[in-house]
């Protein structure tokens, strides 16, 4: 294999995740199987071919495509050429940032390191690197020493019923041990707010009426969002200083009793991430997921792999979710296991709690070592790129520390803006590749965040399957259809879906974090996504069978715009706030030169929107359709 064939396969979409290339409803041990039996791929890539919508002849060697890759060839370097000049020591407003750069590993160029996410994250990254490779090393040393196993009929593919059980109690007694040690390292003291925290939400979903199991869920978890915010973790010196000032009868200063001098000792154990409270929004997801997976399951106790007739160690990744776990799965020590699983404990992926244990009883087979690999090869690549933007664009040091905005131009600050939401894209993208690789590399496959590239993206619906795609998918499974999902086929269904859409994205909103300008940008997204719904319903496809490119520069026209909308939505939302996006309009359109770059902008984005559509035919005529 080649260099450019093996840097082909690290970026094709089985590398990134196997559900984007494989039909949810078939299980990958059939594409395994498969490989190897010629008449069976050969029949398989014929079917393909001949199912593939007639329409859909590639355009990549054609002249307008050839045009196409003209404009973006000018454009991409201009781009970096505009942004990179706005972040110069020569520049005016440089020196009002350049004491919050820091010294970089690029020769003479110092690296803007200003984002605190990013900042810590680039900073334990040789810490993370070490747990990644200890984590898994730990893991073998006890299944060898400590919790041995029968693996008489491993080598086969088919483990019986009773090794799938060892394998899931060895695997989730591990992952228990390793989630208390794991909370006290993290957290200290604190890991008892965690643990008790999981205790309250164990009961509800095991001890109180059944048919209060949702409502108590999801009121509980949403009170602990704002519990957790409002009261900032639950400090210990601030539970003593209530209590003695109770117990006083507030006759005496609380600063100088000892509970209260007990309690400030309790904080100083803080652990690694003394702020537990800013990271737990993540675990509030997979609690719901163990209540509402157990309430569901209690109604289809007979809906097991083996009385559905299916072969419980090759399921589909939709069986996977939706058949409920044994009885006896649903257990304390499984529910800690699944919540404070060590890989996924911080920032996820998010993963359903019974794909969660039905990966433990079977290993799945989309975990292979050479994709592994391929996928860490990606990710390191991603690093990089991050590594030298930070390098060169000094966008977000900019946006931090007082900008001044009219000392920019409206190329730069379009492009500083455009940068801005890829350096967001990224050091999102970073955290959640990790620790889905580490998650790999311990043998569980949870869902990939990030499919596209933010700049592939041309729809609002699509975007948001697309981006943290695992959220999508759990917001999917216990927002969205329980709510009733969405239809348009009336009056009252398309307002009934609007609510949905609005009750939806204001949780997600939410659970980000309790701001305003947050709220603003979940409602912003609804916003933006009636223009779309309404062009689908007045301009169908089926209108323009015979008009194939008329209705293509149409909906490119539409594009365009819908990609402008969600520039601002998620500048207000994630980077500039409403205030700082209101001035950074004003700048692009203080002068007549604003709106000719707007103009030639908007005609880039068309050329770009194109190229869009084209990746995704290619992808439909392989048999690809990620809807996003």
């Amino acid at each position: 294999m080649g260099a450019f064939s093996f840097f082909r396969n690290v970026y094709d979409l089985d590398t990134l995740d196997t559900r984007f290339t494989v039909s949810s409803t078939t299980p990958y041990q059939t594409v395994i199987e498969s490989r190897n039996d010629t008449a069976a791929a050969s029949k398989e890539r014929a079917a393909k071919w001949k199912s593939r919508p007639s329409s859909s002849e590639s355009r990549w060697n054609t002249p307008e495509f050839y045009l196409y890759l003209v404009v973006i060839g000018l454009a991409l370097p201009s781009m970096f050429w505009v942004a990179y000049n706005a972040s110069n020591p020569s520049h005016p407003n440089y020196r009002n940032y350049e004491r919050y750069l820091s010294p970089g590993w690029i020769p003479g160029r110092k690296i803007d390191a200003t984002d605190t996410q990013y900042h810590t994250f680039r900073g334990n990254i040789p810490y993370l690197a070490a747990l990644l490779v200890l984590h898994p090393l730990l893991r073998r040393l006890y299944n060898v020493l400590i919790y041995r196993v029968n693996t008489g009929s491993q080598a086969s593919r088919r483990p019986t019923l009773e090794e799938a059980d060892q394998r899931l109690n060895q695997r989730a007694s591990f992952d228990f041990g390793f989630a208390i040690i794991y909370l006290l390292a993290l957290h200290g003291v604190s890991a008892f707010k965690v643990l008790g925290i999981l205790y309250l939400n164990y009961q509800i979903a095991t001890t109180i009426p059944r048919k209060s199991v949702p409502a108590a869920t999801w009121v509980f978890n949403i009170g602990i969002l704002f519990a957790n915010e409002l009261c900032k973790g639950y400090k210990f010196a601030d539970i003593a200083s209530l209590l003695w000032t109770f117990l006083s009868g507030g006759l005496i200063d609380e600063s100088s009793g000892s509970l209260v001098n007990w309690g400030r000792w309790l904080d100083s154990y803080g652990g690694l991430m003394g702020r537990w409270e800013i990271l737990f929004n993540i675990t509030v997801l997979r609690l719901i997921s163990f209540n509402l997976d157990y309430y569901w399951s209690l109604d289809r106790r007979s809906a097991s792999p083996v009385e559905k007739q299916l072969d419980p160690s090759s399921l589909s990744e939709r069986d996977r979710i939706s058949t409920p776990a044994q009885a006896k799965d649903y257990s304390f020590r499984n529910y800690v296991a699944y919540a404070i699983y060590a890989p996924l404990y911080l920032t996820g992926p998010i993963i359903t709690f019974n794909d969660y244990i039905s990966q433990l009883r079977y290993k799945p087979a989309t975990v292979e070592t050479s994709r592994t690999i391929r996928y860490g090869i990606r990710f390191a690549l991603v690093l990089l790129a991050m590594e030298v933007i930070l390098h060169y664009d000094y966008v977000q040091a900019i946006a931090k520390f007082s900008p001044r905005w009219a000392e920019y131009t409206a190329a730069q600050l379009c492009l500083l803006s455009y940068f801005n939401l890829h350096l967001i894209w990224l050091k999102l993208l970073l955290p959640w590749r990790f620790f889905r690789l580490w998650s790999l590399v311990d043998d569980v496959d949870p869902p990939e965040n990030m499919i596209r590239c933010v700049s592939n993206n041309w729809s609002t619906l699509a975007f948001w399957r697309s981006w943290h795609r695992s959220f999508y998918r759990w917001s999917l499974r216990y927002i969205y259809i329980p709510l009733g999902g969405s239809s348009f086929a009336s009056g009252l269904d398309a307002a009934r879906s609007v609510l949905t859409y609005v009750l939806v994205f204001t949780f997600v909103a939410l659970w980000h974090d309790i701001q305003l300008r947050l709220l603003i940008w979940g409602w912003l997204i609804v916003f933006f996504m009636l223009p779309e719904m309404a062009a689908g319903s007045l301009f169908p496809k089926r209108k323009w069978e015979g008009r194939p490119t008329a209705y293509r520069m149409l909906c490119c026209v539409g594009a365009v715009a819908n990609v402008l909308m969600m520039m601002t939505a998620n500048l207000v939302g994630f980077a500039f706030g409403v205030d700082g996006l209101r001035s950074i309009l004003a700048g692009i359109f203080e002068h007549f030169s604003g709106y000719v770059f707007l103009a030639v902008a908007c005609t880039v984005l068309f050329v770009g929107v194109q190229v869009m559509f084209e990746i995704r035919e290619s992808e439909i005529r392989r048999g690809i359709n990620l809807k996003c």
